[in-house]
This record gives C-alpha cells, structure tokens and sequence, in this order.
C-alpha cells in the first residue's frame, strides 16, 4: 500500500517513455525543449503545493506514501509534476504527428473566450476559496497571455485536442488518487462540486498545468527554429 502513489507515477510515464523513440514522433528528440519547460513549470507549481499543503486545501494519505518528504511534500507529489506533463506533451505531439489535420484552428478563439469568461464567473463566486481562487485566477492570466499578448505563433488549437484527449488518463488516474483517497481535498477551498471523486477545479488544474508546459515547449522549439533559419541565411 505505501508504494501506490509512487506505482501510480510510474504507470502514468512508462508507456510514453517507452514510446519516445517511436519513428513518426521521434520524441526522444524533443527533450531538449521538454524538460525545460517541465523544469520551469513544476517550479511553478510546487510552490502553489507547498502553499496549499499549509492552507490545508489538501493534504496525502500516508498509508499510500513511502515516506519520503522534500519541502514538506512526499516525494511522490513532487514526481507527478514530472510523469503528468511528461505524458501529456508525448499525447500532444503524437496527434500532432499522426493527426496533422485539425478542424479546431477555426474555434480556438472562441473556445479560448469561452473558458476566460468561465474563470471570471467561477472567480465571482469562489474567490473566498483558495483553490478556486488560484486555480482560475491562475488560469485566466496564462490564458489571456497565450492568446492576446504571444503573437509569435499560435498552437491552442492543438493544445485543445490534447487536453481533450489527456481527459482520458486524467480521470483514471485522477479517479484513483481521490477515490482510495491518496490525496485528500479540504471542500472548504474549493466549490464542493465533484465529477465522481474528482473536484471540479482539478479539470482547470490539468489545464494549466498543461498549457504552461505546451506554451514553454513551444517558445523553446521556436527560438531555436529562428537560430536554424538565422544560420541557412548566412
């Protein structure tokens, strides 16, 4: 029982680690641009966890933990801002590669419009919860910034398909995290409505956490994209 969480890690990266040296994908290639931005992200996010084990949002069941802890976190915590990202970038450029065509470049925008206007109604009436209140506050800022201040180049379109498709893993693993219970919500922090065990706002979460990472991962393709063309013209 001690190892769950830390199984749970492992499942959730070993398929796409073992499918980084797929010949279409060629993903393996690519870690020089994603283990920055998982890097740099999860930096982001621990920092939102230290705060939040404090503020009692939620805390871990340690009848599922190995027992080991670094800045106050057990060490299995700190690993799924590495194996969840990690996954969800390998889901987003496998459809990338297999699936070039993408009818969702047309409502990016207004799938976009949409969800910032669903943070501002949620942070209306949740601002007096932490989870809430970060969570989408959270979101609205990376968001907006994505789509109305980066003009280098636009891929919600893409990320949208991911996330869509990363829904799937989300709610098994998700689904076993909150059931047993591994990690355990304090609903005072947050809005009290679930999707079977998981709370409303850890759909907005993964959405964060996954749009921070794919926007990283895709500022550091660029730049070196621009360094390539700077030299052929040379």
């Amino acid at each position: 029982m001690n190892y769950t969480y830390l199984l749970i890690n492992l499942a959730v990266i070993f398929f796409p680690l073992a499918l980084s040296f797929d010949k279409k994908v060629h993903f393996f290639s690519k870690w020089k641009f994603v283990l920055p931005s998982i890097l740099i992200t999860g930096l982001v996010f621990l920092i939102w966890d230290i705060l939040f084990t404090k503020l009692n949002v939620w805390s871990f069941n340690p009848d599922y933990l190995i027992g080991v802890n670094l800045l106050g976190l057990p060490l299995e915590e700190i690993l799924f801002f590495l194996t969840v990202p990690y996954a969800c970038v390998f889901i987003y450029e496998c459809l990338n590669a297999y699936f070039p065509k993408n009818d969702l470049q047309k409502y990016s925008l207004a799938i976009s419009n949409l969800f910032l206007g669903l943070c501002v109604a949620i942070l209306f009436f949740g601002y007096n919860r932490w989870y809430t209140l970060i969570n989408f506050g959270f979101l609205f800022m990376v968001l907006a910034y994505v789509e109305y201040v980066n003009v280098e180049f636009r891929f919600m379109y893409k990320f949208y398909r991911a996330y869509l498709v990363s829904l799937i893993p989300f709610y098994i693993v998700n689904g076993f995290l909150t059931s047993i219970p591994v990690v355990m919500y304090n609903d005072k922090q947050n809005l009290g409505f679930r999707v079977g065990t998981i709370p409303f706002e850890d759909h907005f979460y993964l959405m964060g956490l996954l749009l921070m990472n794919i926007y990283l991962y895709e500022v550091f393709k660029s730049r070196v994209s621009k360094k390539e063309g700077l030299r052929l013209e040379n």
